[in-house]
């Protein structure tokens, strides 16, 4: 079994030193690539919705790959000019404005600021653009599993949208654009590796806290406050303890009234941790155990692994996304247990996932009570992998009741992958002492 002796701590380590930005020509780069996209699909501008700053995990933040805003915007963009930002309301403005007086380097300035995101807003922006009756591509339209299966747009207001200009032609755009999107700058991609030793950190945090006898939200607390303390604001952990927990998703006791429960010998925590600095997202896949590991949970532990090395051995420039969603579950094939979630979904922004069986439903004693579940396809397997796109490499596996999740965020690279969180790629051991 793989164990936290296995990697060393200065491997994932937080540097110190400056925190990387995004510069002008990071800006410049993107606005480019987007007019290109409109120009090979015969498009007149982009639309460009934004999701809720505090969505949580996996949002719908398109917007700020073209502001390094604040999120929840909505954005214009005509083929030939610059963005245009519709703000939500009016303490953005003076967000914006503290931020510019400052020095901080604005992408945006006020002119192309507009106070309102409402239909009326959008479509006085695309008349005043004259582009009453254009050709305009969508961000916001189609599916973006989990959260939004059928869209982001608000029903009322797109119908308004609609109703006001008969003439333009409106074509959701997203997915494509996403693609383009995928593929990081070296910039970018200074962001994540910060992003992901932040991660490394907090799951080390929860590691050395956890015990015997400590409540769950003393652990989930020091992995949060590690975040902060380095300078992100991390979404909301899933996070679930017991002897078998077999779930995923925020606390109970984060949205229910009751204390949450106390570490005990033999138990294992399963969290999946949320980092995110400047709009650029890693995720870290937590498993600690509470004393000695159950002999299951060993075993769906090397599985686990065997999958996470058959995935950084598949995720190559030229393959494809499916490829490597058939080389992770291969070693599933030959064991005795069952696939408990996806194995691997893209990030920045998250597209693709990769499938599997809805083997809950016939295995979980009580779950037959429940609606059936279908089992779930790989989404985007077509995708071509290329340098710069990242991944959240999170092969799992049950045996018995025991779920082992592990891994981390991976780029893929030239040539070999760059893994950037092999600590939590292996089954954790928590460092603290028992309380009575």
């Amino acid at each position: 079994m793989v164990t936290t002796d296995s990697v060393p701590a200065q491997e994932t380590g937080i540097g110190l030193g400056e925190v990387p930005t995004l510069s002008t020509a990071e800006r410049d780069r993107r606005w480019e690539l987007a007019r290109t996209f409109m120009a090979d699909e015969g498009l007149d501008a982009l639309l460009i919705f934004g999701e809720h700053e505090d969505a949580g995990p996996a949002p719908f933040s398109f917007d700020t790959w073209f502001t390094n805003g604040r999120a929840g915007t909505t954005v214009v963009l005509p083929r030939n000019g610059d963005p245009i930002s519709l703000f939500p309301m009016e303490m953005f403005s003076k967000d914006h404005l503290e931020a510019s007086s400052r020095g901080d380097t604005i992408w945006i300035p006020p002119q192309n600021i507009r106070a309102a995101r409402d239909s009326g807003a959008i479509v006085g922006t695309l008349r005043e653009l004259g582009l009453a009756k254009a050709t305009v591509g969508v961000v916001g339209l189609e599916p973006y599993p989990p959260w939004h299966p059928e869209g982001i747009v608000p029903y009322r207001l797109w119908s308004a949208v609609l109703a006001a200009l008969p003439a333009a032609r409106f074509r959701p755009v997203a997915m494509a654009l996403a693609r383009l999107m995928m593929p990081l700058s070296a910039e970018e991609i200074a962001v994540v590796r910060r992003s992901a030793s932040i991660g490394d950190a907090m799951a080390r945090a929860m590691v050395d806290t956890a015990a015997a006898g400590v409540a769950e939200s003393e652990v989930y607390a020091a992995g949060m406050a590690t975040g902060y303390a380095h300078g992100t604001t991390p979404a909301a952990m899933h996070f679930w303890s017991g002897p078998d927990p077999l779930a995923s998703g925020l606390p109970q006791w984060s949205y229910r009234p009751q204390p949450p429960r106390r570490l005990a010998d033999g138990d294992l925590i399963s969290a999946e941790v949320f980092s995110n600095v400047g709009g650029r997202h890693t995720q870290h896949q937590v498993s600690i155990t509470i004393g000695e590991p159950h002999p299951d949970l060993q075993r769906a532990a090397a599985v686990a692994r065997a999958g996470y090395d058959a995935g950084l051995e598949a995720l190559r420039p030229g393959r494809t996304f499916g490829d490597a969603v058939d080389a992770i579950r291969r070693p599933y094939a030959a064991a005795d247990g069952w696939e408990f979630g996806p194995a691997i979904h893209t990030l920045n922004p998250m597209i693709a996932a990769s499938g599997f069986p809805a083997e809950a439903s016939r295995r979980l004693a009580g779950a037959a009570d429940y609606p059936p579940e279908r089992d779930h396809p790989t989404m985007a397997s077509d995708l071509e992998l290329r340098p710069g796109m990242t991944f959240a490499l999170e092969p799992n596996y049950v045996v018995g009741r025991q779920l082992a999740y592990l891994g981390g965020t991976i780029i893929i690279g030239t040539d070999e992958p760059i893994e950037l969180n092999p600590f939590t790629a292996q089954l954790l051991r928590a460092a603290g002492r028992a309380r009575s």
